[in-house]
C-alpha cells in the first residue's frame, strides 16, 4: 500500500510538471507572437521580459536587439534607460523613507523645505505633487529655454567647450554650466500654477526631490539610494550615469537625438531635463537591468522586507500606493500610477486583470514595472521604443505592454504555478 501511494504520488507529480511545461510552452508561443510581430512592425527593436509570482520567476526572457541593425542581441542582464520609471524607483522611493522616518509631513508646503520657489509653486503640498493634483506645469524644454532667438545659448547655460565652470558633457562640444540647478528651479518657479486643482501629469517636482533628500538626510540623493535601497537589495545595475560603471555594450541605445545633442544616445539619460541635471533626478535617469528593478517590487510587495532586511514599513508601502484623490476623477497614489478608474482597452498600460491594488509606472522610453499585490505579480518590460526616433508608436497602437501583461494573468488562471515546488530566484 505505501509503494502503491509513493507510485501515484509521483505520477500525480510528474502529471503537474508535464502539465505546467505545456503551460508554459503555450505562454511563451503566445509572447513569441506578439513581441515578434511588434519588432517586424517597429514598435521597438528589441526588448526584456520579465514576471513573477511570489518566490519564483515565471519569465525571464530577451528578444531582438540593440539597434534595427540587428548588431547587437539584447541580453536578460542588459540595462535600459528607464525614464519615468524613475519616479517610483528613485525619487518617491526616497521620499518614502523620509516620510517614515519623520523628516516631513505629505501636507506640508514643498516651499518650507526648498527655497527660492515662489509663492505659487512654494504652496504646492508634497500630497498634492506626489498625486499630480497640484495644478502644476507639465514639463519645462529646459534646453531650448536655455537658447537666445538667434539660436544661441544664454550666459552660464551651454557652452562648446569644456572648462571648470563648464565642467559636465553632455554631447560631443556641449558641456553644461555646474550652477544649471538654479536656472532650473528659477525656471520652474516660474510656471504657471492652475488654480483648480484638477489632475495633471507634471514632473517638475521631480526635479527637486534631489535637493530636498539632500536637506532632510544630509547625504547626496545617490548616496541615499543607494545606501537605503539599492545596496541591500543588491541592486548593482539600478544606477545613474551608468557609463561610470558598465561598458556600452551592456547599455541599450534609446535614441538618435536630431534636436539638441545631435546624436545617438547611448549610455546616458534620454529625458532632456534630466540630462540637464547632470543625469541625476528625480523624474528620469536611472538605468537597470530587469532583475535588478525587480528586487524593488518584491521588497515593495513584502511589506517592506528584503533578505531578511526591513527597508520601509508595510504602513508606508500601503499609503504610498493607495489612490490620494479618486473623487477628482485623478487615480494616482502617492508617486506611483495606478489602473485607470474605468478600464480603456486603448488607454490603459495595464491589463483589465490589474487588480485595483496594483501600482508601477510607465517610461516614455516604452518601460513599465508593475507590482500586483492580489497576485503576487511582478511584471517589468524594458525597451527603446525611441529608437531612432520618438516618433515610433507602434508600442501603444498595437497595445503590446497590456497584451504582453494578461498573458500572465492567463497563466495564473491556470491554476497550475502554486502546484509545483517553488524556485528560488537566483540573483
Amino acid at each position: 500500500m505505501h509503494l502503491l501511494r509513493r507510485t501515484l504520488s509521483l505520477v500525480f507529480f510528474f502529471f503537474i510538471v508535464f502539465a505546467e511545461c505545456q503551460t508554459i510552452t503555450e505562454l511563451t508561443h503566445q509572447m513569441d507572437s506578439i513581441v515578434n510581430d511588434a519588432i517586424q512592425k517597429q514598435a521597438f527593436p528589441g526588448c526584456v521580459i520579465y514576471a513573477s509570482v511570489g518566490d519564483r520567476i515565471i519569465y525571464h526572457n530577451a528578444y531582438g536587439y540593440h539597434t534595427y541593425d540587428s548588431a547587437k542581441k539584447v541580453d536578460v542582464n542588459h540595462l535600459y534607460d528607464l525614464a519615468s520609471v524613475t519616479k517610483i524607483v528613485g525619487g518617491t522611493l526616497a521620499l518614502m523613507k523620509l516620510y517614515e522616518q519623520g523628516k516631513f509631513n505629505l501636507d506640508d508646503k514643498i516651499g518650507d523645505y526648498i527655497d527660492k520657489l515662489g509663492r505659487r509653486v512654494g504652496n504646492v503640498t508634497f500630497r498634492e505633487a506626489l498625486a499630480h493634483q497640484a495644478g502644476l506645469y507639465p514639463w519645462i524644454a529646459y534646453h531650448s529655454e536655455s537658447r537666445k532667438k538667434d539660436g544661441t545659448f544664454k550666459p552660464k547655460t551651454v557652452a562648446s567647450v569644456q572648462n571648470e565652470e563648464f565642467n559636465f558633457k553632455i554631447a560631443d562640444s556641449l558641456y553644461l554650466h555646474r550652477q544649471f540647478y538654479q536656472k532650473i528651479k528659477r525656471m520652474i518657479r516660474k510656471t504657471k500654477v492652475s488654480k483648480e486643482k484638477d489632475y495633471r501629469y507634471s514632473g517638475l517636482f521631480f526635479y527637486l526631490i534631489p535637493e530636498l533628500v539632500q536637506k532632510l538626510s544630509g547625504r547626496s540623493y545617490e548616496d541615499y539610494l543607494n545606501e537605503e535601497f539599492y545596496f541591500p537589495l543588491k541592486a548593482k545595475s539600478t544606477t545613474f550615469n551608468p557609463t561610470d560603471q558598465f561598458d556600452l555594450d551592456e547599455i541599450v541605445p534609446t535614441e538618435i537625438d536630431t534636436f539638441f545633442r545631435m546624436t545617438k544616445i547611448h549610455g546616458q539619460v534620454h529625458d532632456e531635463g534630466a540630462i540637464m541635471m547632470r543625469g541625476v533626478s528625480g523624474n528620469a535617469g536611472l538605468f537597470s537591468n530587469s532583475r535588478d528593478l525587480a528586487s524593488v517590487f518584491e521588497m515593495l510587495l513584502n511589506e517592506g522586507v528584503y533578505d531578511s532586511l526591513s527597508l520601509l514599513k508595510p504602513q508606508t508601502i500601503d499609503l504610498f500606493t493607495t489612490v490620494q484623490y479618486p473623487n477628482n476623477n485623478n487615480r494616482r497614489a502617492l508617486g506611483f500610477d495606478k489602473p485607470l478608474l474605468e478600464y480603456d482597452a486603448v488607454k490603459s498600460s495595464v491589463a483589465k486583470q490589474a487588480s485595483p491594488l496594483s501600482y508601477g509606472h510607465t517610461g516614455f522610453t516604452g518601460t513599465i514595472a508593475w507590482a500586483d499585490p492580489s497576485n503576487d505579480l511582478i511584471f517589468i518590460f524594458l525597451t527603446n521604443r525611441v529608437y531612432p526616433t520618438r516618433n515610433h508608436r507602434a508600442l501603444y497602437e498595437l497595445n503590446v505592454r497590456p497584451l504582453i501583461h494578461q498573458l500572465f494573468y492567463d497563466y495564473l488562471k491556470g491554476g497550475l504555478w502554486h502546484k509545483t515546488l517553488p524556485v528560488e530566484k537566483a540573483k
